[in-house]
């Protein structure tokens, strides 16, 4: 089992105080992240298409760039903060965002719209690493799942509420949304520069922090977790991609979103509580990634419209809830307390790049097939597939606390 303690008990608000305040900081960090950055980004294309009237591959590159930016740029940010601090990177980049979306409310030229988008996209990078090691690191070996747990309720309602302040800020102007998302950042760098804690992280000496790379990159085992893992990221991204095209409208696809968000609000700590009482790390990450393959069945069987697509997603909303701790947990602890930081970054640069792989395969199986059961059935495999190969790892004993990082 992950833990012998009992789980927790109570809602959100009565868990989140029994951490200490850089922990309830950082939850409230990652709720303020998401709705600065939802009620923004789902409206940019519009903005730049209509608005701007940009033509379609201008507004592919503006938005491909900020992607690029972050994707590309996470192991740095990682080992920025392994070297750093994580109080510096996260301060940094919350502020380099407050920049990004505060020059998107003025920009009207495509180099400088680039630029916004760039700036945006490398704040991610630095902050998102920095924040799950710090998150690990303050809430102790012990709460990691539990603090991981309620990080997740509070990321997903920033994914809720994000798009329906956006859209109403967006009634009035596009500009509006972007000062107010610039705002938010704004206040949000303050908060953290005033009250987050320089947590005395160990730094490694001159003669180790050489070894840095070499020790994350020569670890077969966090590669291997890495890749399985990202089938689970590939199925989840089919939210943004093939369930909305096979629902069919605005309607159905807010929906979509909604039912996902809810589902996480609602069940993130009764499915985290239920996990821990009755299986191990490992079984949770086999089992996720096993349901997250199952919810594609149903618009295999059900076909375009509504109700499948919609059972899916409310199904990958579980499977999430069952995999969010326990994969974030792993891996700290396939890195044993070592350069933690610099594993998320390359951990969030192979799964991002897979998301890339993933969507130009599901898109083209479509092109191809249509809308036929086989992609479904495809995507099926995929969650089976990674399913099976954590399986194998969990077997050897691989990604048990403490295994070695190099092996």
């Amino acid at each position: 089992m992950t833990t012998t303690a009992a789980p927790p008990k109570g809602g959100v608000w009565r868990q989140s105080r029994t951490f200490e305040p850089a922990v309830r900081l950082l939850f409230l960090n990652q709720l303020t992240i998401n709705l600065g950055f939802y009620m923004l980004m789902p409206y940019l294309a519009a903005h730049l298409a209509d608005g701007l009237g940009m033509a379609a591959w201008a507004v592919g590159l503006v938005l491909g760039a900020r992607n690029l930016s972050q994707q590309g740029m996470f192991l740095v940010g990682g080992a920025l903060a392994d070297r750093l601090g994580f109080k510096p990177l996260i301060v940094a980049g919350c502020a380099l965002r407050t920049a990004g979306f505060g020059a998107l409310a003025f920009a009207q030229s495509l180099p400088t719209l680039i630029a916004a988008s760039l700036a945006t996209g490398l704040a991610g990078a630095l902050f998102n690493p920095a924040v799950r090691a710090c998150l690990a690191a303050e809430a102790g070996e012990e709460r990691r799942v539990q603090a991981f747990a309620l990080f997740n309720v509070h990321y997903q309602a920033g994914i809720l509420l994000g798009p329906l302040v956006g859209v109403a800020l967006t009634g009035v102007s596009f500009r509006l949304t972007c000062v107010v998302a610039a705002v938010l950042f704004a206040g949000l760098t303050l908060v953290q520069l005033r009250y987050m804690p320089a947590r005395a992280e160990r730094r490694e000496r001159d003669g180790e922090g050489r070894g840095q790379f070499r020790t994350v990159l020569s670890h077969r085992t966090f590669w291997l977790f890495s890749l399985a893992m990202t089938g689970s990221y590939v199925l989840s991204f089919q939210v943004y991609l093939a369930l909305p095209l096979a629902a069919g409208g605005t309607g159905p696809t807010t929906a979509l979103f909604v039912v996902s968000a809810l589902v996480a609000l609602a069940g993130q700590l009764r499915i985290t509580a239920w996990c821990k009482r009755r299986l191990s790390r490992e079984r949770c990450l086999v089992l996720g990634l096993g349901l997250m393959g199952g919810a594609f069945l149903f618009p295999a069987a059900l076909g375009r419209g509504l109700v499948g697509p919609l059972l899916c997603a409310v199904v990958l909303a579980v499977a999430n809830a069952v995999l969010y701790p326990y994969e974030m947990d792993t891996v700290v602890a396939l890195s044993r307390g070592r350069w933690v930081a610099t594993h998320y970054g390359l951990y969030n640069t192979v799964c991002g790049i897979g998301i890339t792989l993933g969507n130009l395969g599901t898109g083209a199986l479509l092109d191809v097939t249509g809308w036929s059961a086989l992609p479904w059935l495809v995507l099926c495999a995929v969650g089976l597939g990674c399913a099976a190969a954590m399986a194998l790892l969990a077997r050897g004993g691989r990604l048990a606390e403490g295994a070695a990082p190099a092996d």
